[in-house]
Order: structure tokens, then C-alpha cells, then sequence
């Protein structure tokens, strides 16, 4: 079943609504591999691309998704088991600045983003309907797990989009 899009903080909607599948784990299954073929055939002439002055290079994406999708299913897990404790935002700019992708090689930035796609699909695949259902707050904004999952996935279907727009 999709979100409930009014359990989700409205600027997270582009980044669901990126996302077809009406399962969740359906969801994972057709996006992760389509994902993973596109970014291990993007020309190594562009990963240190950028499409314009202070924007990220395509590594620097890459990173960002690995970044992001770490701290979006840590927020899944810890609502899943009705861990109470405030979770704040991050600043991805911060996390971009800090985060050397450009020393990192992106051959082995790819294996580490599909052991983290497979780890977040094994975390997801093993929550209940129950737990699926159970919300949290993280930065001020109420949000619950399902929603994460298809947040999680939209979200790189989202740069890869801005990728191929303007990157490619």
C-alpha cells in the first residue's frame, strides 16, 4: 500500500510520488537494480562533473544518497521499535562539504551504496504491518515508516533524474 501522504511532511511528496510501485518491497525490487545499472554506467569523464559553479559533482550525489538513505532508514528503525528519542535533521551541504568523495573511487562508492540498498531492503522486508505503521519525529516533523521506505527510494530516483537532466 502507498503512503498516507498527510503521515509525511509535505517536502518529502516529490520524492514519493517519484516512486510507482504501490508495495513498498515491490518498490525496492524494480528501482534498486535500475538504479544500480545507471550509475555503473555513467562515463568516468563525469564524475567529478558539475553542472554549474557550487553544485555537487556527480560523486558528491553519489555520497549524498549514501548519507541520506543511512540516516533516513536509522529514523525507519528507530520508529519501528518505538524509540522515543529526538532525531534531528542534517545538513546535507555540511555532510557534502565534509564527506572527500572526490579522493573516494567510484567503483568502490557503488558496492557500498548496493550493500546499503540491500541492507535497507532486508530492514524494510523485515518490519510487520505494525511496525510499517508506527511514527516518530525527526527534526520537529512527524513522519512514520512506511513513508520512509518510499521516501528512501524516490529520493534517489530523484537525483538521478537531476543527473540525467543536467548532468549527463
Amino acid at each position: 500500500m502507498r503512503p498516507d501522504l498527510s503521515r509525511v511532511p509535505q517536502f518529502y511528496h516529490n520524492y514519493i510520488n517519484h516512486v510507482p510501485q504501490d508495495e513498498l518491497m515491490e518498490a525496492f525490487q524494480v528501482q534498486s537494480p535500475v538504479l544500480f545499472h545507471f550509475l555503473e554506467n555513467i562515463p568516468a569523464a563525469k564524475y567529478d562533473y558539475r553542472y554549474s559553479e557550487g553544485k555537487w559533482t556527480i560523486k558528491e550525489v553519489l555520497q549524498h544518497l549514501i548519507d541520506a538513505e543511512r540516516i533516513f532508514t536509522y529514523r525507519a528503525l528507530c520508529f519501528a521499535r518505538k524509540d522515543k528519542t529526538y532525531l534531528p535533521g542534517f545538513d546535507e551541504n555540511s555532510y557534502a562539504d565534509h564527506a572527500k568523495a572526490d579522493k573516494r573511487s567510484w567503483n568502490t562508492m557503488i558496492e557500498e551504496f548496493k550493500a546499503l540498498r540491500r541492507a535497507s531492503e532486508y530492514l524494510f522486508a523485515s518490519f510487520d504491518s505494525e511496525q510499517l505503521d508506527e511514527t516518530g519525529t525527526s527534526n520537529t516533523n512527524s513522519i512514520y515508516v512506511r513513508g520512509i521506505g518510499y521516501i528512501v527510494i524516490g529520493h534517489a530516483l530523484h537525483h538521478i533524474k537531476v543527473i540525467k537532466e543536467r548532468y549527463l
